[in-house]
This record gives structure tokens, sequence and C-alpha cells, in this order.
């Protein structure tokens, strides 16, 4: 099942397999966040910064973290980037499901997502669905390896910020020239 979305201004497929009602309230969600999307824009004054690419079709981000709570939780998330609705909508459902939550958990739903996209299509057990709250509509996604690197661009720039605010580095985040 696929339908035109945007992508830089022009139509692109998203692929989402199967074409029952559940794939397409899926797509429907990632088609929302990539339309509205949710934490963008970057705020001042944060603990870590990472800015990602993917070489292979130019999608970026730069994301931002505060820790909360003796930096034992993940009081906020910002970002801004570029790229096609399902590294823009990933990284929508990201900020949502991760807000708020105690960096070890935050953690364990990053490995859970990391889980889901190399599961080809063949998805998580329902403990690991659950948990991934709206994450699960990329499921899909996980059967076109191309498109997994967009999903997980904002999972690993969220992994690279938290890292670097739990090592006290809060200094900006490289970003090469004419990106």
């Amino acid at each position: 099942m696929s339908a035109g979305v945007f992508h830089g201004g022009r139509a692109d497929d998203l692929p989402l397999g199967g074409g029952g009602s559940m794939a397409q309230l899926y797509q429907q969600l990632i088609l929302d966040h990539s339309r509205r999307p949710h934490g963008k824009g970057l705020v001042e004054g944060f603990d870590g910064e990472s800015f990602q690419v993917n070489p292979t079709c130019g999608d970026q981000v730069r994301l931002r973290v505060e820790l909360a709570d003796g930096a034992t939780r993940l009081g906020a998330v910002n970002w801004d980037g570029q790229g096609c609705s399902i590294s823009q909508a990933s990284i929508s459902v990201m900020t949502d499901l991760v807000t708020g939550l105690p960096l070890a958990e935050v953690a364990a739903l990053e490995a859970a997502f990391g889980e889901l996209m190399h599961s080809r299509g063949k998805g998580v057990d329902d403990a690991v669905a659950d948990a991934l709250g709206d994450a699960i509509a990329f499921e899909g996604v996980s059967q076109y390896p191309m498109r997994v690197k967009c999903a997980l661009l904002g999972w690993m720039a969220l992994k690279d910020a938290v890292a670097k605010a739990a090592a006290g580095d809060n200094s900006p985040a490289h970003v090469p020239e004419g990106i």
C-alpha cells in the first residue's frame, strides 16, 4: 500500500506494507506527524545537541535535549531538520514518546524501535509494540532497508544528544557548511 506524500515538496511513496485498515491508520498517523511535527523548533538552553545526516538521501536533523531531575529524566526534546515524511514523522513521534521519561526508559525505547526497524516487517512481540505506542506505525517501513535509515535518524540523534548531555557536553553540534 502506498500513497502520495510530501518529500521536500514533491510527491513520494510512503512504504507501509499491507492493505488493511491498520496500515491505513498508521499511514495517516505518519502523514499527520510529518505535516504537523511535534517538538520542531530549536530552543535555546540545552544539555546536549546532535546533528545527524542520512548520506543516502540527505535527510538531516539537529536535535537538542534538556535533562531534568538530577540528569535522570529527559525533560525536553526539540529539533529542526528536513527530509522525507518518514524521517520527520519518526522524530515527531519519538519526541512525544520519550519526553519526560527516565533515561533508562528512553534507552529501552530506542532499543525497541531499533528492533522494530530491523524486523524486516515481521514486527515485534506485543509487549514491545505496546511500549512503542504510536511508533509502532513505522512497522511497515522496516520492510524497506533504504527507508529504515530515515526512520532511525532522529533516534540516533537522540541517543547521541543524551550521551553528550550525560557527559556534561553541551557544546553546539558541528554542522558542516552548506547544510
